[in-house]
């Protein structure tokens, strides 16, 4: 784990020029660019909100909206990080084959270019808070931790799913498939105080579902998260990073092949 990320950082520079290409190239030859960074999450949360708070008469508690824009943002950071970051190398196969290209810098540009614009959308959700009257308090000097630990565990991850990916190429519709399984699993267009208590434990095991109450908590409702949840997040973003770089050292070897 610490040799691959001692070879990440030999690569600094050139993983500094694929993100920023990454990010300048998503979103070019649209009329709005990086506006879309704002319109993807805020377009959902309007339909959030209009459904479950007004067609289905959910009860979300105070501040719903925010809510549910604190829960959006860190799940497309997280949804478009391992869509991407698993078709990584696949999708640059012509890097690998023709040169020496460090390959495991391709899924961890494609967290970082992702985590970009997560960051370029949260002054939308601080605008909105003041909107609101809910004051951006001082829990928001953690999220620098919380999204730290959320990298981690995100890279570890496209690191193991890329490699497979390489392989057997069902892992990317895989993938795809179970992120939305996934994202009715953790509590975005609902509190977590709504899962029946039988089912707590679910929530709880699910470190996507400890992220988004971990964002929704620093964020919006201005507390400390507990400590266990803290607990829960580092171990997974151990436990993620040393998966992926044994599954990612254990295969590179013939993604050149492969490919």
């Amino acid at each position: 784990m610490f040799a691959l990320s001692r070879e990440t950082w030999k690569c600094r520079a050139l993983v500094d020029a694929l993100v920023r290409r990454h990010v300048a190239t998503r979103y070019r030859g649209s009329l709005f660019g990086f506006l879309w960074s704002f319109l993807n999450p805020l377009c959902l949360m309007a339909v959030y909100t209009l459904v479950f708070s007004y067609y289905m008469r959910f009860n979300g508690g105070e501040h719903y909206h925010l809510m549910v824009f604190a829960g959006l943002l860190p799940w497309i950071w997280t949804s478009s990080a391992l869509s991407e970051g698993t078709a990584s190398l696949v999708s640059s196969g012509h890097l690998i084959t023709k040169s020496l290209f460090p390959a495991h810098i391709l899924p961890f540009v494609s967290v970082l270019s992702s985590m970009a614009h997560f960051l370029f959308a949260l002054p939308m959700l601080a605008l909105f808070m003041l909107l609101a009257g809910v004051p951006v308090s001082a829990s928001w000097l953690l999220l620098p931790v919380v999204i730290l630990l959320h990298a981690c565990i995100l890279h570890g991850m496209v690191l193991a799913l890329s490699a497979l990916n390489v392989f057997f190429r069902d892992v990317q519709h895989l993938v795809s498939n179970l992120l939305t399984f996934v994202f009715f699993l953790c509590p975005i267009v609902y509190p977590a105080s709504a899962v029946p208590e039988r089912y707590r434990v679910l929530l709880e095991a699910n470190p996507f579902a400890v992220l988004t109450v971990a964002y929704q908590q620093v964020l919006v409702e201005g507390r400390l998260p507990a400590p266990g949840l803290w607990a829960v997040l580092s171990v997974t973003a151990v436990l993620s990073l040393a998966v992926g770089t044994a599954v990612h050292a254990r295969l590179r070897e013939r993604f050149a092949e492969a490919l």
